[in-house]
This record gives structure tokens, sequence and C-alpha cells, in this order.
């Protein structure tokens, strides 16, 4: 079994902070935005809640019937003997059974009917039989079985959905089931993002030699997208200070968050460092995982700034495992979930030497009923096909030293993070 524990907490800003150190610090520098929308229910999927919605009604409203069956007085039971009760009306799910329930008698009731004026138990009609007018109960049934108490799911006046919280389809259906036709949600996120580099040039024009088309902002734009942020594609920009300056400030203008990708490292052309020390400031800019070493992070104006490397999949590994929850915080998000590591069997070894955490790609699959990964091909940080090919990272902590065929690892699926 691995050991993920983390490296030593308080790093020095010189020293490689450790993946929680680094996730730990964002999650508590960001601050949630301000500002919040009224939005139809049917608009709302995937926003996050600016207010508590409070239930202004019992869910359900009224006792009801959670089988098709009969409803009777649980007093009128002969206790270890069949008993033989009279069916009196019909109770369905809209069109309530107007009289009461007396003893020795029984309405026949449908799923969701409203429980009849002296009902308390409902018996399901399976383990029943019906002649002449009257129904047969076996013994054995309890007080109170297959029915539904008002108030059961919400009382009035409970936090139905507290603020803060991402709404899905389930709380969808929750809204609506409270009645409720608007909610109150957070706007918008603003992310502003632009690739960096000479080298770079956008689909759709002729590449010079030495040239590559830009992917990064085309992954950007589509994780952002799932994000839910309104999104400013700012483009290609050269490696030049005085282009890279006049970027940062104007994105820092309109947005609440700016991504950079390439330009964090330590050759002579990497300005994106020096430049966030000169317009605002680095919190850090270096990290102890691999592929994406180096990564700023820090502030331009009132607009944080990510800055990650400039190799696609360090891209994606660095906005998956970083820059999400810290854009997820400034959405309002709150708790932000911490995602489950899955313990796996490794289909093949995998090489590592002892010192960062790595992200491998792979694929995990059931193979003659255990799960299994294995990873996908080449793990180079700039071979994209390799994210495509994959459904899960393999997660490898400092400590590993290389991984045999079946032993134990961790995976993080990608399932919910894109």
């Amino acid at each position: 079994m691995i050991d993920t524990s983390s490296c030593a907490s308080n790093a020095p800003e010189n020293i490689a902070l450790s993946a929680a150190q680094a996730r730990q610090r964002m999650i508590a520098e960001v601050t949630p935005i301000v500002g919040h929308e009224f939005v139809p229910v049917r608009s709302a999927l995937g926003r996050i809640l600016a207010a508590d919605i409070i239930a202004p009604h019992d869910v359900p409203a009224h006792d009801n019937s959670a089988m098709d069956g009969y409803a009777i007085c649980f007093d009128s039971l002969a206790g270890d003997v069949e008993t033989r009760l009279s069916v009196v009306g019909t109770a369905f799910a809209g069109n309530a059974f107007s009289g009461q329930v007396g003893k020795g008698q029984a309405v026949r009731i449908m799923t969701g009917a409203v429980l009849p004026a002296g009902a308390d138990t409902v018996v399901v009609q399976e383990v029943t039989r019906v002649e002449s007018g009257a129904v047969f109960i076996p013994s054995g049934q309890r007080h109170g079985q297959n029915t539904r108490r008002a108030g059961e799911d919400l009382a009035r006046g409970a936090v139905a959905l507290a603020a803060g919280k991402r709404i899905g389809p389930a709380e969808l259906g929750l809204i609506a089931s409270l009645g409720i036709a608007e909610v109150d949600v957070k706007r918008r996120l603003r992310v502003a993002f632009f690739s960096t580099g000479d080298e770079l040039t956008s689909i759709g024009n002729p590449l010079a030699p030495g040239e590559i088309y830009d992917s990064n902002r085309y992954t950007l734009h589509g994780l952002l997208t799932r994000l839910g942020a309104d999104i400013i594609d700012m483009g290609v920009v050269p490696d030049r200070p005085e282009a890279l300056e006049a970027t940062l400030a104007e994105a820092a203008l309109v947005a609440d968050a700016i991504i950079t990708t390439g330009g964090v490292s330590v050759g002579e052309a990497d300005f994106i460092k020096e430049i966030l020390a000169k317009l605002g400031e680095v919190r850090f800019w270096k990290l102890n995982i691999k592929p994406g070493r180096p990564m700023a992070f820090g502030k331009v104006g009132n607009a944080w700034l990510f800055g990650l490397p400039g190799n696609p999949v360090a891209v994606m590994v660095s906005y998956t495992q970083f820059a999400l929850d810290a854009l997820l915080r400034l959405s309002g998000l709150d708790p932000i979930p911490e995602r489950p590591l899955l313990t796996v069997e490794a289909a093949n070894p995998i090489k590592k030497q002892a010192g960062r955490r790595e992200y491998l790609r792979g694929t995990v699959a059931a193979v003659d009923g255990r799960w299994q990964v294995k990873t996908t091909g080449n793990q180079g940080s700039g071979v994209l096909r390799s994210m495509s090919e994959a459904n899960c990272f393999v997660v490898l902590p400092e400590n590993c030293a290389g991984i045999q065929v079946g032993d134990s690892v961790q995976v993080q699926l990608f399932e919910g993070i894109f």
C-alpha cells in the first residue's frame, strides 16, 4: 500500500510547495466574488446559490401512501391471525378519500394518495386477498408501515438548500417541489485567459517554420465552459515584456481571475513571474509535482492570476489539481469538495524516482472481476493524446520509487473534474 502523506508544511517561498500545501493555500487565500442574480429554475443548473432556500411548506405536504395497497387503522388488526376488513372507498393521488376510516374498515389507496383520516398504516396489495367487498390482511404487519409523513423530507421553515451549494439535477427537482420558480444565484465568475509564446499560432493560419498551433486556449475554453464561467479569450501574446504587461493589466480590469499558459519557468523568455511581481504580487511559483512544476499564483489588481505551464498535459494537471478548486471557491462554492482517490491494481509497471508527486494518465477497467489501471503510453507532458485516451490520473506520492504489476495504486477519476 502506498503512503500518500504530503510533505511537511510551512515550506519557505524558495522551496517548491507540495500539492497539498498549494491547494490549501489557494483555497484559503481567495474569497468569493460578490454579486448575484435571480434566474428561472431551469436556468439554474450548475449555478451556485447566493442565499439559503427555505421550505415554504412541509414536504411532503400531507401524510401519504408510499405503496399501492389498503389504508387501515392499525388497531383494527387481530394480532397473529388474518383480519377481515370492509373496503369503504378508494383514494387516488390528487383525489383524496373524503371520509374517515373506522375500526374494521379499509380504503383502497394508490401511491402518493393522501392518507385518509383515521388511517395510520398501509398494507401492500400483494399480500392481501379481496372477496365480496372485503379485504383480508395477513398477520405480521407493522404500525405506520408504507406511509410517508408530512414534513418527513423537509419541514416548513427548514433550510432546504444552503447558500454556497452548487445546483445539480437533484437540486432542481427539490427546488421545484417547493414551488419556487426563481433562484437567487451568484453571478458567473469572469475568467480571462491567454497563451504566451512566439512559437504559437492560432488555428486557421499556415504554420511557419518553428511554429506550432496553440491548443491550450481550446483546452481552457472547454474547461472553463464546463465550470460555467463567463470566459474572455485574449488570444496569443508574444514573448515581449511590454505586450505581456499590457495584456495582464487589461485582463485585470475585466476579470475576476486570469489564466495564462507558458512563460512561468526560469527560461530567459519567461516573463510572467517577473511582470506579475511588478503589477501585483506573487504568492508562489514552484510546485513539487510532475508534470506542472512551474506554476505562478498571485494577484494583479483585484484579479487572481494562475500562471500555468506551457505543455498541454501540464496545463490540464495544474488546472484540475489546483486552479479549479480556487476558481470554485471564487465562484462561491462552499465547501470545496475533496475528490476521492480510489485504490486499484496496477496492470503495468511504472518507473518513478522518489521526491515528487506525479500525475500519470491511465485507464481504469474491470479485469476478471478486479479493477485495474494501465497507463496510456507515452507520459510526456506535451503528449495531449495521453489525456484523450485516459479516464483517470494515476497519483503517485512523493515517496513512491516505482510500481510493479499487481501493486496497489491510487487513481483520481476524470468524471467530475472535466
